[in-house]
C-alpha cells in the first residue's frame, strides 16, 4: 500500500446543522445532511478517496461510519474550550450529572487509534473542513494525534474555512486531487 493510498489521507468535517430523519441511529455520514455531507457523499460515496471523521458539539471527534443520534447542539466558545481542554480522552457527549461513575460516550483517541490500527497506520495527508470554531479544534486535534503517531509530522494539512460554496469546491479538489497526482506532482494548500 502507498503513501498516497486512501486509507493514509483523513478528511475531518464539521457536522451540519440540517440532519436527515430515519431511525433512531444512523451512520454520522448518512446522518448529516448540510452542503458538505451531500458533496461528500457525492464526490466519495464509498470513502475511496479518504477516509472520513467528523467534530461534533454533542459527540465531539468520531469516525464517520460512527451511529448518532439526531440532535440540536451547536459549537460554542465554551464548548470548544472544554474540547481542547479534555484532549484525547475526554469522553463525548459529556455527563450530563456530576456523579462519580465511570462517564459514558466515546473519546477521541479511541476513534483515531481505531482509524490508524493503532498508529500503525498513520495517515500521511490531512484536510479539516468547517467553520473556524470547528478548525480551531480540528486543529488542536490534529496537533495531538501529531504528538502519538496517529498523523505523520511530515502530513501535509490543508485547511479549508470559508463560505460554503467554496469549501465544497475546495473540499472536492482536494479529494480527486491525490488521487490523481499520486505520484507527488501536486502539494496541498490552505484555503480560507
Amino acid at each position: 500500500m502507498s503513501d498516497t493510498a486512501p486509507s493514509r489521507r483523513l478528511l475531518i468535517l464539521s457536522c451540519s446543522m440540517t440532519k436527515r430523519d430515519g431511525p433512531q441511529y444512523m451512520l454520522a455520514r448518512d446522518r448529516y445532511d448540510g452542503p458538505i455531507w451531500r458533496t461528500l457523499r457525492r464526490v466519495d460515496p464509498e470513502e475511496q478517496k479518504a477516509r472520513v471523521a467528523f467534530l461534533s458539539a454533542e459527540y465531539g471527534f468520531r469516525e464517520a461510519r460512527t451511529t448518532i443520534e439526531n440532535y440540536d447542539r451547536r459549537m460554542t466558545p465554551e464548548i470548544a474550550a472544554a474540547m481542547k481542554a479534555g484532549g484525547l480522552g475526554t469522553r463525548w457527549p459529556l455527563p450530563k450529572t456530576q456523579r462519580h461513575v465511570m462517564p459514558s460516550g466515546e473519546h477521541p483517541g479511541m476513534h483515531i487509534a481505531s482509524m490508524t490500527e493503532h498508529g500503525r497506520k498513520p495517515f500521511v495527508e490531512v484536510c479539516l473542513v468547517g467553520s473556524a470554531f470547528y478548525v480551531d479544534v480540528m486543529q488542536h486535534f490534529l496537533d495531538l494525534f501529531q504528538e502519538d503517531g496517529f498523523v505523520t509530522g511530515s502530513a501535509p494539512v490543508t485547511e479549508i474555512c470559508a463560505p460554503i460554496g467554496i469549501m465544497r469546491r475546495q473540499m472536492t479538489i482536494w479529494l480527486n486531487r491525490s488521487l490523481q497526482d499520486a505520484s507527488g506532482d501536486a502539494g496541498a494548500g490552505v484555503w480560507g
